[in-house]
C-alpha cells in the first residue's frame, strides 16, 4: 500500500497508509453497520459492558463487527482518538513517536538513526518515512526499508530486498523475511554512525530502486 501522498516541505515525514484506511472505514461506517461512529460510540455507551475488552467482543459477537472496527470503536468510545485519524494529527504524533523510540538507554543511538534517514533523503523526493510507536518505515510504493532501535547498543536497518539477485556482504543479514513472506528480508546491524557509510546508501538506494512499480 502506498503512503498518502501528503508531506511536509521540511520533513522527510509523510502520512502513514494506515491513516487513509482509517478514514475510509468512518466513512464507509454507516453505509455498511447502519449507524455513524458517533451513533456506535454512544450504543456501546449506553448498552455495551463497561470494560473494553468487553466491548470489543460484544461488539464482533451482537452487532458482527471485525477485530479492527471492534478495537477502533471500543477504544473511542473509552475517550481514545487515534492519533490516525486525520493526516494532521498523525503528522504532529510521528515526530513524538520518534523521541519516544530514541529515548532514555536508546538515546545515544538517535544519530545513527538521523544519518540513516538523512541518506534516504537523498536517494529520491518521493521517499517517506512512516514513523510507528517502535519503527521508522520508509516508503516509496511500498515499504522499501525500515528503521529500528533494536537494542540498547543497536540500531537495524531493514531492507526489503526480495527482488535482488546477487551476492550479499556479510554484513547484510538474512532476517528469514523472505521465507516468512515478509517485506523486510535482510537488515544492516548499526552501532555507531561510522557505520552509515558509503556502503549503507548503497543498499538503502538498491532496495528503493527494487520498489519501482
Amino acid at each position: 500500500m502506498s503512503p498518502t501522498s501528503k508531506k511536509s516541505s521540511t520533513s522527510i515525514y509523510g502520512v502513514h497508509p494506515g491513516v487513509a484506511m482509517i478514514q475510509k472505514w468512518v466513512a464507509g461506517l454507516q453505509g455498511k453497520t447502519g449507524r455513524t461512529l458517533d451513533e456506535w460510540i454512544a450504543l456501546v455507551k449506553k448498552d455495551g459492558p463497561k470494560s473494553e475488552v468487553l466491548r470489543r467482543e460484544w461488539l464482533k459477537s451482537k452487532h458482527k463487527h471485525g477485530t479492527n472496527s471492534a478495537l477502533w470503536i471500543a477504544a473511542r468510545a473509552e475517550g481514545r482518538d487515534s492519533d490516525e485519524d486525520t493526516p494532521e494529527k498523525y503528522l504532529a504524533i510521528a515526530p513524538k513517536y520518534v523521541d519516544e523510540q530514541y529515548s532514555g538507554k536508546k538515546e545515544s543511538l538517535r544519530p545513527i538513526y538521523e544519518q540513516v534517514l538523512g541518506l534516504a533523503a537523498k536517494i529520491g523526493a518521493d521517499v517517506k518515512a512512516c514513523p510507528g510507536k517502535t519503527i521508522v518505515p520508509l516508503y516509496r510504493n511500498h515499504v522499501f526499508a525500515q528503521i529500528k532501535p533494536t537494542t540498547n547498543t543497536r540500531v537495524d536497518l531493514g531492507l526489503a530486498l526480495a527482488r535482488y539477485r546477487g551476492k550479499y556482504p556479510k554484513r547484510v543479514i538474512d532476517t528469514g523475511g523472505l521465507a516468512k513472506k515478509d517485506r523486510i528480508t535482510h537488515r544492516i546491524a548499526l552501532s555507531s554512525i561510522s557505520e552509515v557509510d558509503q556502503e549503507v546508501g548503497k543498499w538503502l538506494e538498491t532496495a528503493y530502486e527494487l520498489d519501482e512499480n
